[in-house]
């Protein structure tokens, strides 16, 4: 087996243990996988009890990763995320204790509702992966993937992202509600309070770097390149957005699809990889021209305009 059988292997692994505790959520487990294998973070807009936690918890687990998890709320302060010193009188020293963003997956529940200051915080520690306190910086462990969640319904006490800090998040997901069957199967495996109890780790944290390494691998042809820049084109000129897709959120749209292409197997990507992580890649990175767009369909309907408005290329060289 070679390596990159080896860990697309390991990557169906991992989507089989998730599986044994996130019920009838596949197509929400496989694009948080791939934000995680492209090096990115992931924002959750759900409304309580659908699984958020239950589904960080299970990664970390099947990942063999530490996983920390702090609920936002307007008392929080940046020092409970980066840490702060300490004067310790026994030694007559200023000791660093060390925040709770140590960790490999941070679960930032409900980041709308704590201080812009320290929304800050955390979105500069996900963008330079090391934290600095009085001078002195210290490197966060590797990987360090930020789960956030935010409820979309009540805006009472919730300090909205401004739309530079939502551009950092690769990613935005919705898990929704189960359906009748699945959510009948969630009652019947709640049988104690360890849910988890039946995770099993696949592999450990230092393998996960190799797989990321693998996805960074996959080939994307100069006309999947042009493809993904005229689309973020087609969005800076429709009249529907205010704001469209910046160059970060190319680059984001590029390493989606690598990791896209890497589950189903493939050491290239398509066109198709790039529209099926589209919606969820773009949607929280744009400003949308409400008095316009709301007479042209829905937000959906306008990202999703952007994919007919550019011409799919045609990739004519089979990659092996």
């Amino acid at each position: 087996m070679d390596e990159f059988a080896y860990y697309l292997n390991k990557a169906v692994g991992i989507l089989q243990e998730v599986r044994k505790t996130v019920v009838g959520k596949d197509a929400v487990l496989n694009k948080v996988l791939m934000a995680m294998l492209a090096r990115g973070h992931i924002l959750i807009e759900d409304i309580p009890g659908v699984g958020k936690t239950t589904m960080a918890v299970a990664f970390a687990r099947a990942l063999g990763m530490e996983c920390t998890r702090m609920q936002f709320t307007p008392d929080v302060m940046p020092s409970d995320i980066v840490g702060f010193n300490m004067y310790n009188r026994v030694t007559n020293q200023f000791e660093y204790k060390q925040g709770a963003a140590f960790c490999n997956i941070f679960l930032a529940d409900e980041i709308n509702r704590t201080s812009p200051k320290t929304q800050s915080a955390l979105l500069q520690v996900m963008e330079e992966g090391m934290v600095t306190v009085d001078g002195t910086t210290m490197k966060l462990p590797d990987p360090f993937i930020v789960m956030a969640t935010q409820n979309p319904y009540g805006s009472i006490g919730t300090q909205k992202l401004p739309e530079s800090q939502l551009d950092r998040f690769m990613v935005r997901l919705t898990l929704g509600y189960p359906s009748v069957e699945n959510e009948v199967e969630i009652m019947k495996n709640r049988r104690s309070r360890d849910i988890l109890v039946h995770s099993e780790k696949v592999i450990e944290a230092e393998e996960f770097i190799q797989m990321r390494q693998i996805v960074d691998g996959i080939y994307a042809d100069d006309s999947i390149y042009e493809y993904i820049a005229e689309l973020a084109k087609a969005s800076r000129n429709t009249e529907n957005l205010v704001q469209g897709i910046s160059p970060r959120g190319s680059i984001a749209i590029l390493a989606m699809a690598r990791a896209r292409a890497f589950l189903r197997g493939h050491n290239y990507v398509v066109p198709s990889d790039v529209q099926e992580i589209f919606m969820d890649t773009v949607a929280h990175r744009v400003v949308f021209n409400y008095s316009l767009s709301s007479k042209n369909g829905t937000e959906r309907d306008v990202i999703a305009g952007l994919l007919c408005q550019v011409r799919e290329p045609r990739i004519t060289v089979k990659i092996k």
